[in-house]
């Protein structure tokens, strides 16, 4: 292969890959915004009405997002089967998806309940545990339109249809608000629900976009003189094992990743309202930054996968690391903003000279770990891509759970460093699991590429 050749073809993968990663990366920010508005649109009803939708999203978040995790195996399969041009194969994996969607779907809403009653007892205070519990009560009608909007969205994502993803969030979040304006506070003739009315806004959000985004499949493939449901493919055992065999790690990955940051939240309750405010405003931006390489580890999973089911292993190396290199580029850029101006950004939320006296080093701590977060989560998306779920998994358990969450608990509590030494202990997990994925990928790749070990 001649140099121009090569470069062309880079430049090829850049553009299929930004023109990949862009509408995903809008879609992530769409859905963090989502909740971001719940709790703007009650802000109005007092501090009590913020901490209820607070804690009743918190605390559906773990069990939803490990239900999104199994389906990820769809980003996989279907994206494999498209790369080798086989649309049945596509329909089947979406009917044995939405199958697994029906299964899941039951036991979680009846835990999600069961966590609506114990918020009393558990030292939540009155005002605010009562109004979370039936916050979460209304919420989690949600959850069956949410795990489908997940299924039909990887299954778009594997044939790479990623556009219509970000158009229905923006809907969804604009239907959203003004649910939340009329079901709240008693507009246009409905009556005032508070907090119950926000929740049932989000409901119809998320059957508004299950229903939008099923609908562009069938029109889709329906163009295509791909009948979506023409042939429904009956329930398969083997196949919906082999889904979750795939999904299950990686719904593992996304617990134990949120889980140790939850922890760590958590950890800091126990120290001074002003570090736990600073760890708050911190994580938000961290958070926030997160949601770029996020998206591009999505486009990652699907531009491998295409390229493993052409059987162009040497296309799917190059699709992941032109991923890897959008990702951590952004978070590099992301660290600099960090780094450059962080008592600004402490200032958007709050001037307090206390919280003021301690965030800006903690966001330079953030800063240094923007690039291991970035390199981490992209190449979790294009080891999926190759079908490689569990490494992930392990890393993440090692990573958090053996090394950064136990050192962050002995300098925060024994070395008597705060809030500091949680995130000190973050990092150095970020810094064990992004180094451990990169190698996997980069060997993982080239054994495909056959080119050897």
């Amino acid at each position: 292969m001649t140099q121009a050749t090569a470069q062309a073809e880079w430049r090829r993968e850049l553009r299929a890959m930004t023109a990949l990663a862009v509408p995903v990366v809008l879609s992530e920010l769409g859905w963090m915004l989502q909740g971001i508005v719940d709790t703007i649109m009650v802000g109005r009803l007092g501090p009590e009405a913020i901490g209820a939708v607070a804690v009743g999203n918190a605390v559906y978040y773990v069990p939803s997002l490990f239900g999104i995790g199994l389906l990820l195996g769809l980003d996989t399969l279907v994206s494999h089967a498209y790369g080798r041009n086989d649309h049945d194969a596509c329909h089947h994996w979406l009917a044995q998806g939405v199958y697994l969607v029906c299964i899941v779907s039951p036991p979680l809403m009846l835990l999600l309940s069961a966590a609506s009653l114990v918020f009393r007892h558990v030292g939540i205070d009155p005002a605010v545990a009562g109004p979370a519990g039936d916050y979460l009560r209304v919420l989690i009608w949600g959850t069956l339109p949410l795990l489908l909007y997940g299924a039909a969205r990887r299954y778009l994502q594997g044939v790479g249809q990623v556009r219509v993803v970000t158009v229905t969030f923006v809907m969804a979040n604009l239907l959203n608000w003004f649910g939340n304006w009329v079901l709240i506070y008693g507009r246009l003739g409905a009556p005032a629900m508070g907090v119950r009315g926000s929740a049932l806004s989000t409901v119809i959000a998320r059957v508004g976009m299950a229903a939008a985004l099923i609908g562009f499949a069938w029109r889709y493939e329906r163009s295509r003189g791909h009948p979506l449901f023409a042939g429904w493919a009956k329930p398969s055992l083997l196949k919906i094992k082999q889904m979750v065999r795939l999904g299950a790690p990686a719904a593992g990955q996304i617990v134990a990743e949120v889980g140790a940051w939850n922890l760590a939240t958590f950890s800091a309750g126990f120290l001074t309202p002003v570090e736990l405010a600073t760890h708050t405003i911190a994580l938000s931006y961290a958070s926030l930054t997160y949601m770029v390489p996020l998206g591009v580890s999505a486009a990652a999973a699907v531009g491998v996968g295409h390229a493993i089911g052409a059987g162009n292993a040497p296309r799917a190396r190059r699709a992941g690391w032109m991923a890897l290199g959008l990702g951590t580029g952004f978070m590099f850029l992301a660290g600099v903003v960090l780094f450059a101006v962080p008592r600004p950004l402490i200032a958007v939320y709050t001037t307090d000279p206390r919280v003021m006296a301690v965030g800006p080093t903690l966001l330079l701590i953030a800063a240094a770990f923007q690039i291991f977060d970035g390199i981490q989560t992209v190449s979790t998306g294009a080891l999926r891509g190759l079908g490689e779920t569990r490494v992930p998994m392990i890393a993440n358990l090692i990573g958090y759970w053996a090394i950064g969450l136990p050192l962050g608990f002995v300098l925060c509590f024994w070395m008597k460093r705060g809030v500091f030494g949680l995130w000190i202990g973050l990092t150095v997990a970020l810094v064990v699991i992004s180094t451990s994925l990169l190698h996997r990928w980069s060997k993982a790749s080239r054994m495909a590429s056959g080119h050897g070990l």
